[in-house]
């Protein structure tokens, strides 16, 4: 009977199954977008229950496309939106509060007080990661803070925080009736709450933060050949298959892209764009504005590193342009658009929507439009918005550069592997190649983040026997080489560099 792996990938817009075969290849797939909450200026929310609803209809409608049977499924991969922050009652199942997503500016307050307490260094030391709003942790102490019946339930007992690959895999493995709680390294390595060394979640950092150890997850192995536990056939699924395989969405991206050698590098673009550097069993600390984070875990208590340049708005930029503005109906509007014009007429866009991220992690920074003059379009607004995914890019293998050389580890600067939604812009990824002065590699199969959750499941349950059998089936698409001369790539990042400058400290302390 043929076998495949099933993967969930739960992302900030949206969720998708995907059911993949022993040659990495698509069999089916399906996809729903959620709703994006936003109550106040900043602030981001989802709504976990929809969620969860999605990814039971996603989940039986790939099945059910090519009538797959449970039992032809050999295990099952969650990959998912990092940072984003849920805590639930586990006897009645229910959300005490909406999502809190990665995006979302709301702990600033707590962030800065934090900073000016001297504890940064502290937290970069154990966690590879600056203070900042993007994190986890300071979300939970935002809810246990401000919501009285997360405060009840955690002093009862009740409560039980996850990001959404713990929502997920607790629900699909029984929910209320004995779901497992559990997380894995590459996530848990995001809440500013893992020590990177011990691979453990951090007594004094939980008590900095008032954060108790019973309501968070035990931490597994990316890829588990004990099972997280298996689903119930009155799931979304139909029967018991295990639950195996847990990623971050990023670090789900290089599993994906097989970089499991240190010094690979890959960047996936999808609603924020994140480059990660594989640096093998070294943890390296960043002194260029990256983050120090876990790639995976094979085997409990061990795992591999990477350094990360997280940027927080890319493809997100351009679904402002559609639902804000109105400047396009869909995003692969963007590809003619852009290219019909030579350039984008002078103006930058600097999408600092969430204030900046890697590398220059100003949570004070917003959005701007520089270099407007009555000669700029619609044309050449769409175009600013692809080269800003592109100069932030630049901004984060510049600073992988300064980082690598310091550690020994080297960046092969030749190629640049990348995968996500935004691949599939042939305009866009030639303009990247040439921003970057870098050769652009797109693999056959674009969403590898869906594909590293699947690797990681299936390599657990034995359906793959190693890393190299997942090597051999990486194939390549298309290349795109640069194109521009350095005179027109240095002179384009020097405007970038004036135009980010325009947005730092835009909101008061």
């Amino acid at each position: 009977m043929t076998q495949y792996v099933a993967a969930i990938d739960q992302g900030t817009t949206g969720t998708r199954c995907m059911l993949f075969g022993h040659d990495g290849r698509v069999v089916s797939a399906e996809y729903a977008e959620h709703r994006q909450i936003y109550p106040q200026p900043g602030w981001v929310e989802h709504d976990a229950l929809e969620i969860w609803t999605n990814t039971r209809r996603v989940v039986a409608a790939a099945l059910a496309k090519h009538d797959i049977q449970p039992q032809q499924i050999a295990a099952v991969g969650v990959t998912n939106q990092r940072e984003t922050t849920l805590i639930w009652d586990r006897t009645t199942g229910r959300p005490l509060y909406n999502a809190i997503v990665w995006q979302c500016t709301r702990t600033q307050p707590l962030c800065q007080r934090m900073i000016d307490d001297g504890l940064e260094p502290l937290f970069r030391a154990k966690t590879g990661l600056p203070i900042s709003v993007y994190f986890s942790g300071p979300k939970i102490k935002w809810l246990l803070d401000n919501v009285p019946e997360v405060r009840a339930q955690v002093a009862a007992g009740n409560a039980l925080f996850g990001n959404m690959d713990t929502w997920i895999i607790w629900n699909l493995t029984g929910g209320v009736n004995g779901g497992a709680h559990i997380t894995d390294p590459s996530n848990a390595s995001r809440t500013m709450l893992m020590n990177l060394h011990t691979l453990d979640w951090d007594d004094e950092l939980l008590n900095i933060l008032g954060i108790p150890r019973s309501i968070l997850p035990q931490i597994r192995p990316s890829s588990d050949k004990s099972f997280y536990g298996h689903t119930l056939p009155t799931g979304p699924f139909g029967g018991s298959i295990p639950v195996c395989g847990d990623l971050g969405d990023q670090q789900a991206a290089l599993f994906g892209q097989t970089g499991y050698t240190a010094g690979e590098a890959k960047n996936t673009y999808g609603t924020g764009c994140f480059m990660l550097l594989n640096t093998g069993p070294q943890i390296v600390p960043s002194q260029s504005g990256l983050l120090t984070t876990v790639a995976y875990s094979l085997e409990p208590g061990r795992a591999v590193y990477a350094l990360e340049g997280s940027i927080a708005i890319t493809g997100a930029a351009v679904q402002w342009l559609r639902d804000n503005l109105g400047l396009i109906q869909n995003a692969a509007e963007t590809e003619t658009i852009a290219a019909s014009v030579p350039d984008a007429g002078g103006c930058y866009f600097v999408p600092a929507f969430s204030g900046l991220f890697a590398p220059y992690w100003d949570m004070y920074a917003r959005g701007a439009l520089v270099g407007l003059t009555r000669y700029v379009n619609r044309a050449h607004i769409v175009r600013a918005t692809l080269e800003a995914i592109c100069y932030q890019t630049r901004d984060v293998m510049e600073a992988m550069i300064q980082d690598s050389a310091r550690s020994g580890t080297e960046l092969n600067l030749t190629t640049l592997k990348v995968d996500g939604g935004a691949t599939v812009n042939n305009f866009l990824m030639q303009l990247q190649a040439d921003i970057l002065g870098v050769t652009v590699v797109r693999p056959t199969v674009s969403e590898t983040t869906a594909l590293g959750a699947a690797y990681a499941a299936g390599l657990a349950a034995g359906l793959w026997s190693n890393l190299d059998d997942l090597r051999a089936n990486w194939g390549v698409d298309r290349r795109f080489e640069p194109q521009w001369d350095e005179t027109r790539r240095a002179a384009g990042y020097a405007g970038w560099k004036k135009a980010v400058a325009r947005t730092h400290d835009w909101v008061e302390k």
